[in-house]
């Protein structure tokens, strides 16, 4: 039975790898596609910045739905960082590829930190939101700093 678990368990995770391949069949494709995760979560941190500045009213469920949709476009675009898209119409640099164990441990602290963010959102209390909310940010200027042209 445990076998049997076990290899249910790796052939899904193969297939899983398969279909995150497949999924970019270009180089383009997957360029595009980081591309209009990250745009997305400009509009999220653009949106929950201003409320946190005072820009515009500080509304608690739109903040919790910007710190959910974040969650969750934060985990996103970095299956798209394949290997055969670091050339072409993009901003990356080429430390992507060649310091990837370094992005890779950046990309997953983002991630995390846009999980704190939506369970500090849940509270409403903008003195638990906002240190949360810098931690994202900060974590996506991290990785700008040494990724990004």
């Amino acid at each position: 039975m445990k076998k049997m678990i076990l290899l249910g368990a790796l052939l899904s995770s193969l297939s899983l790898s398969a279909n995150a391949q497949s999924m970019f069949e270009k180089s383009e494709d997957a360029i595009e596609y980081r591309k209009a995760t990250f745009q997305l979560i400009r509009y999220q941190i653009g949106d929950m910045g201003d409320m946190l500045k005072g820009k515009v009213p500080f509304d608690a469920k739109r903040f919790e739905k910007r710190a959910n949709a974040a969650a969750t476009l934060s985990a996103l675009p970095w299956e798209a960082f394949t290997n055969d898209s670091q050339k072409g119409d993009t901003s990356a640099l080429p430390a992507v590829w060649n310091d990837r164990a370094t992005f890779d441990k950046k990309a997953a602290k983002f991630a995390e930190y846009a999980q704190a963010l939506a369970t500090a959102a849940k509270s409403g209390d903008k003195k638990e939101i906002a240190p949360a909310f810098r931690n994202w940010a900060k974590g996506c200027k991290d990785c700008h700093k040494s990724f990004k042209d």
